[in-house]
């Protein structure tokens, strides 16, 4: 398991601290558990769950109201994967724009795509429309290749 990078943590204090709040034990551990589960698109029950472990006082609404809060703050990003249910992921600073994903359509595994593969069509756009593009969002829907294996 991971341990939660001071850094992140460091980041998270003075985005708290610059708005005016504190950064409770319940905070924290909400935190520390997204980061050391990074990549993993944890939904709201799966992190009450492995905080409840470490902070069994913690009730899942503070979970709810933290996960708000780190959303507004622009910490985390919430992920729908057209299934209703919410998930989450950390922000970067250095990421210049939300990644895209892979969602099988039979076992709901998230596969992270690395590096922007709209660039291109993000210039032909924005030329074509006169539209300044700020970010996208792209999600492909298959089969990953262990559900593949299964047909």
């Amino acid at each position: 398991m991971n341990s939660p990078k001071n850094s992140d943590i460091d980041a998270f204090k003075q985005h708290l601290k610059d708005r005016g709040y504190k950064l409770t034990p319940q905070r924290r551990a909400v935190l520390d558990k997204i980061i050391e589960n990074e990549g993993k698109h944890l939904t709201t029950e799966e992190i009450y769950d492995l905080v409840k472990s470490d902070c069994p006082e913690i009730g899942l609404a503070t979970v709810y109201r933290t996960l708000q809060l780190l959303e507004e703050m622009n910490l985390i990003f919430k992920l729908n994967l057209n299934d209703g249910i919410n998930r989450y992921e950390l922000v970067h600073d250095e990421e210049d724009h939300y990644h895209h994903h892979l969602i099988c359509v039979k076992c709901g595994k998230v596969i992270e795509v690395e590096g922007d593969l709209l660039e291109a069509l993000e210039k032909e756009v924005e030329k074509q429309y006169k539209f300044n593009i700020t970010n996208h969002l792209l999600k492909f829907f298959g089969t990953c290749v262990e559900c593949d294996k299964e047909l």
